[in-house]
C-alpha cells in the first residue's frame, strides 16, 4: 500500500531520503556550516591622530580661545555635578537607617579618597539630600 503522507523533499524537489540516516534526525544531528577562510589579512588602517573635539583643526586664535573655553566650562560644570552626586550616593552609604551602612573608612576606600575627605562628602551629601526629603 502506497504512503498517504507527503515525504520531505530538497531543494530541487526531489524527495529527501527518509529514516535515520536524515540530516536533522534524532540520530544524525544536521551539519553545522563553518566560517570561511581568510584568503587575505585586510590593510591594517594608519591609526588616526588623535583628536580633542577637533580644537587642533581650528586656526583662527579668537575661535580658539571661545570654543576652548566652551568646552572649558562644560567640563567644569560637569565635574561639578559628578562631585555633587559622590556626595548624595556617599551620604546614602553611611546612612545609618540602612542595614547595610558603611563606614567613612569603607567609603574612601570604595571611591580612592582618604576617611576625612569621605566625611566631609557624606556631610555635604546630607546637606544636598535635606531640600529633598522636606519635600516628601
Amino acid at each position: 500500500m502506497p504512503d498517504s503522507h507527503p515525504r520531505p523533499s530538497d531543494q530541487s524537489g526531489s524527495p529527501a531520503p527518509a529514516g535515520p540516516g536524515r540530516p536533522g534526525s534524532p540520530e544524525q544531528p544536521a551539519r553545522r556550516l563553518r566560517p570561511a577562510q581568510l584568503l587575505f589579512e585586510p590593510p591594517a588602517g594608519e591609526p588616526e591622530p588623535e583628536r580633542f573635539f577637533d580644537l587642533e583643526s581650528i586656526e583662527d586664535p579668537g575661535e580658539l580661545l571661545r570654543r576652548s573655553t566652551e568646552l572649558a566650562l562644560a567640563f567644569r560644570a560637569a565635574a561639578e555635578r559628578a562631585t555633587d552626586f559622590q556626595a548624595v550616593a556617599a551620604a546614602q552609604l553611611a546612612d545609618t537607617r540602612r542595614f547595610d551602612a558603611l563606614s567613612f573608612v569603607e567609603i574612601a576606600a570604595r571611591a580612592d579618597w582618604t576617611p576625612d575627605y569621605a566625611e566631609k562628602m557624606v556631610e555635604y551629601g546630607r546637606g544636598l539630600l535635606r531640600p529633598q526629603r522636606q519635600g516628601d
